[in-house]
């Protein structure tokens, strides 16, 4: 495909007060072997730090927006997922100003889309360890690899990855304009909440490629994502947690009897089943498990965590705004 003919590629990029790592996540963009693209970065700094960078690049592709009023991590992040297309773009993806991606990231991406037929795919990232520091490396692995194996997911079973892990990784998200799935949470909760949200979420077939064409940046302690929250770590983890305890069972309800009956011994997943076993435990989704690969104690104990979650956890009260907006669009049967 020539450039004249290359397809129209909308990248949003939120940002807040790393020029340094702007300044990398817009040259991987430059860098691109696809170059039919436009940027639009969204700064949630007060002080506007991003808009330097953005000008320093002189390239019309890429858009400077300052946020007025702030949004904060978590809804600057989603509102990038966005189903509106003023640009009339063909193809989209999210690159938070931490990360950064590889020459071949869209391209590759492109030419699965057409060759699975699909309109989302799920691309596996490299790991920076120490992002940030003078002595920051990548991962030998990805984020993806003790979850997925490459091929193509229903949705029935793609949601099945919450059973063990996060499922959806924002800066692995590619999709169409053809897709049918709100990717957009728009309720109020963390950016890693939105990630299981967005998981469960998804309505129709992904793709996951597991070559890692991307880098996701290990950076929680620099992390500005719950700036705006009040709440102590330990109430935003037992929140969290029982929110993921709630979307576990509620994919595992509509994953029907076949996709249940095969999970534990199914191929489309990296994990093994001690794993699997222990994160049925955990969601206290009893009777469905029937492995000996886990000790009588180790499950105690799980089922006893799982418990304490359920017990101590705190459901998000917007959860049920988000499971209508679900059922409203059809993108989930959600069951309370």
């Amino acid at each position: 495909m020539t450039e004249k003919t290359q397809e129209l590629v909308h990248v949003r990029t939120p940002t807040y007060r790393r020029p340094a790592m702007l300044r990398r996540c817009l040259q991987s963009l430059v860098d691109q072997t696809w170059s039919n693209w436009i940027c639009d970065v969204y700064d949630d700094d007060p002080g506007a730090s991003g808009r330097g960078v953005c000008n320093a690049f002189n390239d019309p592709r890429i858009r400077y927006n300052h946020n007025v009023p702030q949004n904060f991590a978590s809804k600057n992040i989603d509102s990038c997922f966005t189903s509106r297309n003023p640009l009339g773009a063909e193809f989209f993806f999210v690159l938070e100003d931490d990360n950064y991606v590889f020459p071949d990231f869209v391209r590759h991406n492109i030419d699965l889309c057409r060759t699975q037929g699909v309109n989302i795919l799920l691309r596996n990232q490299l790991i920076e360890l120490a992002s940030g520091t003078d002595h920051a490396s990548l991962s030998e692995h990805g984020v993806l690899d003790h979850l997925f194996r490459e091929g193509l997911y229903s949705p029935e079973r793609f949601r099945l990855s919450l059973i063990t892990g996060i499922g959806v990784s924002n800066g692995g998200v590619f999709w169409s304009r053809h897709a049918t799935t709100r990717l957009e949470i728009g309720v109020k909760c963390t950016a890693t909440a939105q990630e299981y949200l967005r998981t469960y979420s998804i309505n129709e077939p992904v793709y996951v490629a597991m070559q890692p064409l991307a880098v996701w940046a290990e950076n929680a302690e620099q992390t500005t994502r719950n700036a705006e929250l009040s709440s102590s770590y330990l109430r935003r983890e037992l929140d969290l947690k029982r929110c993921i305890q709630s979307l576990q069972r509620l994919a595992w309800e509509a994953a029907g009897r076949n996709e249940r009956s095969a999970y534990m011994t199914s191929n489309s997943f990296a994990s093994t089943a001690a794993e699997r076993e222990q994160a049925l435990i955990k969601a206290l989704l009893l009777g469905f498990w029937k492995s000996d690969a886990l000790p009588f104690s180790t499950k105690l104990r799980t089922f006893a965590r799982g418990l304490m979650i359920r017990i101590l956890g705190r459901p998000y009260p917007e959860f049920g705004e988000f499971l209508k907006q679900i059922q409203h669009s059809g993108n989930a049967t959600a069951k309370r």
